[in-house]
């Protein structure tokens, strides 16, 4: 059966998402025809703005509206610590616990060789050079919290070793895992 081309060209958009197979692609432009115009135009700003509207963080390389973004911005932050995530979305994770008042460093990604990501692909240089001075001082302990899969886990020993190549002095941590490895951080809880 032949559909309409905004139909089939939404449901493609759609499948090239990750997790979302034909079938879900399908329901979902479906169930779009029956929201009301407004929200739909609002959904299609917010897809718009995503990229306009947002910038990288050249401190932490977290996604912001502002650079520096709030949080190395925040002059009540722990300066002495920077918690290294695999992905901008995992600090959300540690910011609804509450716990963690230090840096962070986000690297957009983890080493991965079958999908050709190799350290320089990530940010990690950048976190090299601020190892060695955030705000004139000093990092005292890099936190690495990569997820547990094997990508993740080769990204954990890939900064630590190069962190100790470039005489880092600091303490260099892992988070300690209450989740199984292959789990994503994205699916803890507090």
């Amino acid at each position: 059966m032949k559909i309409a081309k905004p139909l089939s060209d939404l449901i493609e958009s759609f499948q090239k998402l990750p997790g979302i197979g034909p079938k879900t692609a399908e329901r979902l432009t479906f169930y779009l025809l029956r929201v009301p115009q407004s929200d739909l135009e609002f959904f299609a700003q917010s897809l718009t703005n995503l990229k306009k509207m947002t910038v990288l963080c050249s401190a932490c390389k977290n996604v912001s509206e502002e650079n520096p973004c709030p949080i190395c911005k925040d002059s009540k932050r722990d300066t002495d610590k920077i918690l290294v995530l695999e992905e901008p979305f995992d600090i959300l994770v540690f910011e609804k616990m509450g716990k963690y008042n230090g840096l962070y460093h986000i690297l957009h990604g983890s080493i991965n060789p079958l999908e050709n990501i190799g350290p320089d692909e990530l940010y990690i240089n950048d976190l090299i050079s601020r190892a060695k001075a955030t705000n004139g001082h000093a990092v005292k302990e890099i936190i690495i919290a990569t997820n547990p899969t094997m990508e993740g886990e080769a990204t954990a020993m890939y900064i630590t070793r190069i962190l100790k190549d470039h005489h880092f002095h600091g303490k260099i941590t892992r988070l300690g895992m209450g989740i199984p490895t292959g789990a994503d951080l994205g699916y803890a809880d507090d």
